[in-house]
This record gives C-alpha cells, sequence and structure tokens, in this order.
C-alpha cells in the first residue's frame, strides 16, 4: 500500500531538485507519476479481483483476503494522489510559533469553535482553552523531541544506504547501453534462464496445502473383525505404556471399542477399534510429528493384522491424501482388484495406512427365512425378525425408578441361549403359543462374513482404496499409482479415478490457473487504456516470466512444492512485477515526447526510476519477510506464498532493468516524431485546465 506513496515522493523530491519551489514541486512531481502511478495500482486491484471468483480451496483461504487488499489498495491510490501531496507542499514552511497567550492570532481559527463555551461561563471557557492549547503545546514539543533524537540517526541509515546504491546505480548505468548494443545475448541468457526454469518445476512436487503444524492427532487401531473388547483394550494400553515417557509427547487418550456392530455405521464402530489421541509437547512441528508417528507405526508390527489410520484436526474438509476408485459391476471382480491395488501399495514404501473398502468384513449370522412353511405355521417373517431381534438384542420391558433418574429395564434371552449357532437355532419364534416353533423350523441359520460397505458411484459399484503418504508429494503420487496400474492392470472391466486430495488439487489448479490468465488478461487490458497503445503492455508483461524464474528458484531452494498457496502468490506477482515495468515505461515516453531520442530516454528513463523501482521493492520484500520464516500460528500455508513472492519479485526486478528496455528498444519502432507530436498534443490539453486554474485563483 505504501508503493504509490512512496513513488510520489520520490517524483516531488525529484522535482525539488530541480529547483521548484515545494508547493510547485509537490503538483508537478505528482502529475508527472499520477498515470504511472494509477496505472501500476489498477493493474494490483485487477489480479486480486479474479481471486474472488475462485472456487476450491484456493477460494476458501484468498477470497476475504483478496476483498480486503484490493479495497486497502484503491484507499491508498486516493491517499498517494492528494494527502501525500498536500503533506509535503507542507514540509518547507516556517515553523509554527506556540506563544504563551492564546490571542495570538495563529489561534483564532481553534477559538471559534470555543467560544459558545466561553459565553456561556467565562471561566470554564479559558479552562478549556488553555487546556487545549496545553496539549497542542505538548504533542508539538514531544514530536520536536522525538526528532531531534531521531533525525540524526536517520541522517547516518541514509548515508550508509546512498553509499552502495551510489555504486549500483554506476554499475547499472554502466551495463544498460551494453545491453541495448547487444539485445540477442540479453534475450537469449532471459529465455535460458526461463526454459532451465520450467525443467526444474517437476522437481518440486506438488501438494494441495502445505502441512500445517498441529499439537495433536489421532490414531485409530482397526483389528480383525470379531475381535473381543478385551484384546483391543489391552492393544490400547499397551501402546499408551510403550509411548507414555516418549520425549515428543506430552500425553495419550486412549477409547477401546466403538459403538456396536449394529450402529448405522458399522465400519467405523465395533469391539475391535481402538483410538488413541496423542497431545504433542511444546505445541508440536509437522517433523516432531512425523517421528511420532513412525514410532507408533513402529509398534504395530507385532500385530499384522490390524489396520492403523491417523487423522489430524482438519482446518478444511479434506479427503484421505490419496484415493483411488475402482469402478466397475462385477463385485467379485471389484474385490480382486482393491485387494491387488492395496497390496501393490502396501509393498511400496511411500505409502502407509492403506485401506480397502472390499477387504474382509464382519462375521455375521444369516438367517434365510423360508417363507412358505412359516406361512403354514402362521407366522410372517416380520413377526420372527422382531421376536429374534427382541432376544438377541433386548428389548427396555419398563423403566425404574431410582431417586430422580428413570433407569431401563433390558429384558433378553440368557446368554447361553444366545451365545451360539446351534442355540440361536433353538430359540422359539411363537413365544406364548400351544405349540412352540422353533428358529431352524422356519429358516436356515448360517454363519458367514458379510462385506463391510459397499459403495456406489453414479449407479456403479465401487470400491475405494485409500493411504496416507510417506515421503512424497501427492502430485508425484498420483503420478505413480497411475504407472503402476498402466503398467499391471488390475482387472477386466474395472476403472480407475484418482480422488481424494489428489481431485481436490487437480480440481483447485484447473481454478487458479484460469485466475492466472484472467489476471493476465485484465492488467493488459488497464495497461493499454492507459498507455493507449497495444504495444507497451505486451513488452511490461515479459516481466511475468522473469517473475516466474525467481520463483522456482526460490522454491527449489527452501524445499516448498508446488501447492494452491503458491499459486496464489504466482497471481499477486502479475501485480507486482508490472508495477516496475510500467513506472520505467511511464517516464520513458513522457521523455520521448519531450524530444529525446529513444536510446538516451531509456537510459535516462532507467536512471530517474531506479531509485523508486529499489524503493517500493525492498518495501514489498521487507513486507513479506515476516511471513516467509513461518512466525506465528498457520505460518506454514503463508510461508510458501511469501517465498514464491519474493523470490519472483527479486530476480524480476533485476532483470527487468535490463530485459524491458532491450523488448522495449526492439519492438517499440514508432519515430521520434511521433511522441514528440503525441507530446505536443497532451501539453495542448493541459493548457486550457492551466489557464482555468490561473483565472480562479485571479478569482
Amino acid at each position: 500500500m505504501v508503493d504509490d506513496s512512496i513513488v510520489v515522493l520520490e517524483s516531488i523530491a525529484k522535482a525539488r531538485e530541480r529547483g521548484l519551489s515545494v508547493l510547485d514541486a509537490a503538483i508537478a512531481g505528482t502529475r508527472e507519476v499520477s498515470m504511472a502511478v494509477m496505472a501500476s495500482t489498477l493493474t494490483t486491484i485487477a489480479v486480486f479481483l479474479p481471486l474472488v471468483f475462485v472456487e476450491g480451496i484456493a477460494g476458501q483461504l484468498f477470497r476475504d483476503q483478496a476483498l480486503t487488499v484490493a479495497i486497502a489498495i484503491a484507499i491508498s491510490l486516493v491517499v498517494s494522489m492528494t494527502l501525500i501531496p498536500m503533506l509535503s507542499s507542507l514540509k518547507g514552511a516556517p515553523p509554527m510559533a506556540f506563544p504563551d497567550e492564546p490571542s495570538h492570532p495563529q489561534w483564532q481559527p481553534q477559538q471559534r469553535w470555543l467560544k459558545p463555551v466561553a459565553a456561556g461561563r467565562r471561566g470554564a471557557g479559558a479552562s478549556v482553552r488553555y487546556a487545549f492549547f496545553a496539549v497542542a503545546w505538548a504533542v508539538v514539543k514531544l514530536w520536536r523531541g522525538i526528532a531531534r533524537v531521531v533525525s540524526p540517526v536517520m541522517r547516518k541509515a541514509s548515508d550508509l544506504a546512498m553509499a552502495p546504491y551510489g555504486r549500483a546505480e554506476r554499475g547499472y548505468l554502466a551495463m544498460l547501453p551494453a545491453a541495448l548494443r547487444r539485445p540477442g545475448l540479453v534475450l537469449g541468457l532471459a529465455a535460458a534462464a526461463f526454459i532451465g526454469t520450467v525443467l526444474l518445476v517437476p522437481m518440486l512436487g506438488a501438494d494441495l496445502i502445505p502441512q500445517l503444524a498441529q499439537d495433536r492427532f489421532e490414531m485409530t487401531v482397526k483389528l480383525p473383525s470379531g475381535t473381543p473388547l478385551a484384546q483391543t483394550d489391552a492393544l490400547v494400553r499397551e501402546l499408551q505404556l510403550a509411548h507414555d515417557k516418549d520425549p515428543g509427547i506430552a500425553s495419550l487418550y486412549g477409547v477401546s471399542g466403538s459403538g456396536t456392530r449394529l450402529d448405522a455405521n458399522p465400519t467405523e464402530s465395533g469391539e475391535n477399534i481402538g483410538k488413541l489421541t496423542v497431545v504433542m509437547a511444546g505445541g508440536g512441528s509437522p517433523e516432531v510429528e512425523a517421528a511420532a508417528t513412525r514410532r507408533l507405526r513402529s509398534s504395530m508390527v507385532g500385530h499384522p493384522g490390524a489396520q492403523v489410520d491417523f487423522a489430524r484436526p482438519a482446518l478444511f474438509s479434506f479427503s484421505t491424501p490419496l484415493e483411488v476408485e475402482l469402478r466397475g459391476q462385477d463385485l467379485g471382480e471389484l474385490e480382486r482388484a482393491g485387494q491387488k491395488l492395496a497390496a501393490m501399495l502396501r509393498a511400496n514404501g511411500h505409502y502407509a495406512d492403506v485401506k480397502s473398502t472390499v477387504e474382509e468384513g464382519f462375521p455375521e449370522i444369516q438367517i434365510r427365512f423360508d417363507q412358505e412353511r412359516a406361512a403354514a405355521l402362521g407366522l410372517t417373517t416380520r413377526q420372527i425378525a422382531d421376536v429374534i431381534v427382541k432376544k438377541v438384542r433386548g428389548d427396555v420391558a419398563t423403566r425404574y425408578s431410582f431417586r430422580d433418574r428413570k433407569i431401563d429395564v433390558l429384558v433378553r434371552a440368557q446368554h447361553s441361549d444366545r451365545a451360539s449357532v446351534d442355540a440361536i437355532r433353538q430359540l422359539i419364534v411363537n413365544p406364548g403359543s400351544s405349540r412352540p416353533v422353533r428358529l431352524a423350523a422356519v429358516a436356515e441359520v448360517v454363519a458367514t462374513t458379510g462385506p463391510s460397505e459397499i459403495h456406489r458411484a453414479d449407479q456403479t459399484r465401487v470400491a475405494i482404496v485409500s493411504a496416507s503418504l510417506h515421503d512424497m508429494d501427492l502430485g508425484g503420487a498420483v503420478r505413480e499409482v497411475e504407472s503402476m496400474v498402466r503398467n499391471d492392470p488390475l482387472a477386466a472391466g474395472v476403472g480407475m479415478h484418482i480422488g481424494g486430495q489428489g481431485e481436490e488439487l487437480a480440481q483447485s489448479v484447473k481454478s487458479l490457473l484460469f485466475a492466472f490468465g484472467l489476471a493476465i488478461f485484465l492488467v493488459y487490458l488497464v495497461m493499454a487504456s492507459q498507455f493507449e497503445s497495444l504495444l507497451h503492455p505486451f513488452v511490461i508483461l515479459f516481466t511475468i516470466p522473469l517473475a516466474m524464474v525467481g520463483a522456482v528458484l526460490a522454491l527449489l531452494m527452501t524445499g516448498k512444492p508446488v501447492s494452491v498457496v503458491v499459486f496464489i502468490g504466482l497471481i499477486l506477482l502479475v501485480g507486482l512485477v508490472t508495477k516496475n515495468a510500467i513506472i520505467l515505461i511511464d517516464k520513458v515516453n513522457q521523455l520521448r515526447e519531450e524530444g529525446v531520442p529513444k536510446r538516451e530516454a531509456l537510459i535516462e528513463g532507467a536512471r530517474s526510476r531506479l531509485r523508486p523501482i529499489v524503493m517500493t521493492t525492498l518495501c514489498t520484500l521487507f513486507g513479506f519477510l515476516p511471513l516467509a520464516v513461518a512466525m506465528g500460528e498457520g505460518a506454514e500455508v503463508r510461508a510458501p506464498m511469501a517465498i514464491t513472492v519474493i523470490g519472483g519479485l527479486l530476480v524480476s526486478t533485476l532483470l527487468t532493468l535490463l530485459v524491458i528496455p532491450v523488448v522495449y528498444d526492439l519492438l517499440d519502432r514508432r519515430a521520434d516524431a511521433y511522441y514528440l507530436e503525441r507530446g505536443r498534443r497532451t501539453a495542448g490539453q493541459r493548457a486550457p485546465a492551466t489557464g482555468n486554474s490561473d483565472g480562479l485563483e485571479a478569482l
């Protein structure tokens, strides 16, 4: 937000160096950069607006932020064009005197609104006035005291900073003419850098969103179906005792068993399921958490039949990192394909916590009714089923009142009468009848294993194989699974679809690529309307691939993968890097309109705009630096975006100062007379406005 004010103040300072008065310098300096500042600010707003329409995780993360920043930048433009020049014009005014008596003429404006108070009660009015003057005098004195202390320090810091800047400026101005004489070499090196970074992109990997450091996670252990609760509880206690003294773990909370198999979702409940909540010491970090999960997983080596799953509190509704949907109509083929893929993933060291929805289900007793025989005995399947449920699961017959509580009285068959398949066959299904009928007489009772769950998608049976990732990025995992299935087909008639976070990543990337293209298009439209040219915006857009070079190198050096947060940083770069080129090209065009030849205008424009470009770039870099070093809660999400912006802006600024003048020199073939004539037309349009203002001043 301070970039516009920096450019305006620097232009006013340059006008003062030319000998203009404070007021004239404020007007001339602001007018000189007004078009460039407006264009650069509008391009930044044009970059943020597409983020409002981004879907998926990126939209949830940055939609509100995009609106906030766009509105703030628009207000900063108004401030830089109005308030900043006004304050700058007061810079050279003589210091205001603060006399002892409040009757001094300088205090008369402040006294007007105090007159009603003084007229009502003279003593009170005088007290209020003196209090007001005392506060104002104290504030001014305090400010001047601070200025006396800070000003020498700031002047010393400025002198220290200007020395290397002066050397850099002289080196740049010596390098620029050589670059203009060898455009092929400059553009060849820039193109080679861009192509080289494109080839490095696959090395970065891809993730949906960076992993957040959280202070807890949950471990779920699923033992083979039918495991008694006592055995599940023994395993949970064993894990608690084994890791109770773990230095990275603050506390452990265990739960043995979860619901019953008769619940609505039996796959998430049962006596064979144990859960362990792990609270990390010191708030935890992704590295410490990963080490703790490895130690917990290694403790399960002695339990080969157990399935382990780790889950974290979700900031968003994410799916499993890797979900492979196998689709087909034949349930047997789906089962074989799911088991084969799960075995392939378990054999690969990059995948952990592999689960399949077609693995062995729950043991169950199936009752297959003989409806004709039941009807002959005067029974219906509904009546028989109700009796069996009440005898096996039980029925609340009444409630017992104890003090202020109601206690259910559950009535069911004795344990010995329902402890085995043979015992269930002997259950009486028509209690109270004079001719008792046993269940075996009207139904076949068999012990078997049923499917744990059957998934359907688009009216097609689906088997889902899911896994978490170990030392591998999401994009690499998706490519590896596709390669596995391509080299070793799973089963005939079974199709495959990658879901989970892989699908969310693909959808987010598609939406962000659209936003990226829309941002470039809007930036081009804004610049074309401001420059009244289709060529100069095209020249400025050359800064975008240069920014990609720095962004990729920064991510590679810091080991950050490509994610939706990185894409947001790339979209921000479109607006940030074009600002420097706009400021430079605008000054070059102004000089050419004044009759300066093209090469001289390029060199003089670069010299004149070097300082504001460096200042705005440094301000932006220092602003993103705290985010890049990952400080504070949720910093893991913001750090990749900041690293992307810092790397892209730094490299783009360095290359822009050489590449953009070279591209401008090659593409802009218009004669100097064209710009001179355009400058005369612009001056002619300003003349009436100046005359009108002079007339108003005369009035």
